[in-house]
């Protein structure tokens, strides 16, 4: 892919940075050529948004046209953001990295898995805590997980204590296997820590200090809002045979359940996203900020090599001067990608609301688009 080419949380907005680049008429020619409901991309420094655009609708086939500040689904690359809010506890000193699971749910800990007790917080940062693929647990399904009562902090624990009573896929701590559960775990961890729901978390930790207000879980908009002229977000779509554009419509059943809201639920507008981003872009030119440099700096490492670590993917590219990190996002509705560059000091980030066919395409040429257009 793409191988061409806290103490200050209001620091960006005293420097008064200069208007952005409207970048509609890159994105545009995009749009087209994939036939996508609606594309948004940004560039991001350090000193914050550089460039942004947003081209398309909001609903396929109506003229509801997106907003730079409308809602777009991150999919996975809300992994990022619960790893730095558990660098936050880890920083206060209420955890550590290498706290382990038996530490953090005692009171699980004789139905546990034996082989879940020892594995550490960072193991499950690093996907390497032996948990399966599959994000439900053994004879469950999206449906099921979807009834478990409660609150969405009560259905975490009831999934946490399934999942952690199962196998695992290998020996923890052996090796990498990508998994939701590992975040959603993590994130009842913080839950437990600091005694609050991940959502209220999220909200008072990172998106109010960093004033991302458009900022929510699940899928993007309002429930009833059909007639094109009210849709009020975009809504997300699937690309089926013939490429045929599917709508869903948003609901409480249009995305994954809560109990993986950890690893993937979180969806914001493309102007807020890369607040979130600039913050990391800040911790590593050693600037103050929700985290301590050195803080940012540890969530952009691999610590059991491999190219993964903390929601973030490495990669080595020379138009980032060495190292990229990387993550995509996609609950099969919406697909996400951004792209990090912290020795150029600047980051690409692409949205849309729609999943299959050639959107994956589609992005990853957006994004070589937005690197090449920030190289000139």
């Amino acid at each position: 892919m793409l191988s061409v080419v806290a103490s200050a949380p209001n620091t960006l907005d005293s420097q008064n940075p200069p208007t952005p680049e409207n970048l509609n008429s890159l994105l545009d020619p995009i749009l087209k050529k994939y036939d996508l409901p609606a594309l948004a991309g940004a560039i991001v420094t350090s000193k914050g948004l550089i460039a942004v655009g947003a081209v398309g609708v909001r609903k396929y086939g109506t003229d509801s046209p997106v907003t730079i500040n409308d809602q777009f689904h991150l999919g996975s690359d809300t992994k990022a953001m619960t790893a730095t809010l558990l660098g936050m506890l880890v920083e206060e000193g209420k955890l550590s990295w290498n706290s382990t699971l038996d530490q953090l749910f005692s009171d699980l800990a004789a139905k546990m898995n034996p082989a879940y007790r020892k594995v550490t917080l960072e193991q499950m940062l690093a996907h390497r805590a032996g948990f399966s693929d599959e994000s439900w647990p053994k004879g469950k399904t999206f449906g099921d997980m979807h009834r478990v009562p409660g609150t969405p902090r009560e259905q975490r624990a009831v999934y946490v204590a399934m999942i952690l009573s199962e196998p695992p896929a290998n020996e923890p701590g052996t090796k990498y296997l990508y998994s939701n559960r590992s975040y959603a775990v993590a994130g009842a961890i913080a839950e437990r820590i600091a005694n609050d729901s991940w959502e209220n978390l999220m909200r008072k930790r990172i998106f109010q200090p960093l004033s991302m207000q458009s900022c929510g879980y699940g899928a993007m908009g309002t429930p009833g809002f059909t007639d094109p002229k009210k849709i009020d977000q975009p809504w997300q779509h699937m690309v089926l045979t013939l490429g045929v554009h599917k709508p869903i419509e948003p609901g409480p059943l249009a995305d994954n359940p809560p109990v993986i809201g950890p690893a993937g639920t979180v969806h914001c507008s493309i102007v807020d996203w890369g607040k979130f981003v600039t913050a990391h872009l800040r911790g590593e030119q050693g600037q103050p900020g929700i985290l301590k440099p050195e803080t940012f700096k540890h969530l952009h490492t691999q610590p059991f090599g491999g190219d993964y670590g903390f929601g973030w993917l490495a990669a080595d590219r020379s138009w980032a001067g060495g190292l990229a990190l990387n993550h995509a996002g996609s609950n099969t509705q919406n697909f996400a990608v951004v792209w990090m560059a912290p020795a150029k000091d600047f980051a690409v980030l692409v949205t849309t609301n729609q999943a299959g066919g050639e959107t994956f395409n589609a992005c990853d040429a957006t994004a070589a688009a937005l690197i090449q257009h920030f190289a000139k």
